[in-house]
């Protein structure tokens, strides 16, 4: 892209900060819709459960059926809870990727955007070399921070995820192996 006034300069980042916040808006807008689909769809399938296991303690004859319904509930339960918080955190990892992607192309354009205005500055002036490379410069160690940045990010969201991938296996073994044994029959 070749931009000959700065007019022409800051149209074309105002263009493309215009398009990022419009990308930005539908990504959140996309991003509560899966939130309330998926919300929406745990609360069906969750009442509808209820109602089955609800249905099924009330069949049960003695406080020993109760007692064994009760353990056979728990770890559907759990399991459940364990499903339902990793959904949420798959809808924002996923919405988060889509977010930094989209900022990144973002930083990409205004990055090509300025070397283009600084381009067509030290054509149209022979003393502007050292300007030019100081910002250039300046520049490149930017970008080189928010590299950096990035990389930090991603490192730290990795982590998480394996965290909550550790703590959901934990958690649903714990309570399988919490979970009551068959009750004896009096003799």
């Amino acid at each position: 892209m070749s931009l000959s006034s700065p007019n022409e300069y800051f149209a074309a980042t105002q263009k493309s900060l215009l398009d990022t916040a419009h990308s930005l808006v539908n990504l959140s807008l996309t991003g509560l819709e899966k939130l309330n689909a998926f919300h929406l769809s745990t609360v069906r399938s969750t009442l509808l459960e209820q109602l089955d296991s609800s249905r099924e303690l009330l069949a049960t004859r003695d406080f020993r059926d109760l007692y064994q319904a009760g353990g056979t509930f728990a770890q559907p339960q759990i399991d459940k809870a364990i499903g339902y918080y990793r959904g949420l955190y798959d809808i924002s990892a996923e919405t988060r990727e889509e977010f930094i992607k989209l900022l990144e192309d973002g930083h990409a354009e205004i990055n090509r955007t300025i070397s283009s205005a600084l381009d067509g500055y030290a054509k149209s002036s022979s003393s502007s070399e050292v300007a030019v490379a100081a910002v250039k410069s300046a520049i490149s160690a930017a970008n080189s921070a928010f590299e950096n940045a990035n990389k930090a990010a991603r490192q730290v969201a990795g982590l998480a995820e394996a965290g909550v991938a550790a703590a959901a296996g934990a958690t649903s073994r714990a309570v399988a192996s919490a979970a009551p044994t068959k009750v004896r029959k009096a003799a």
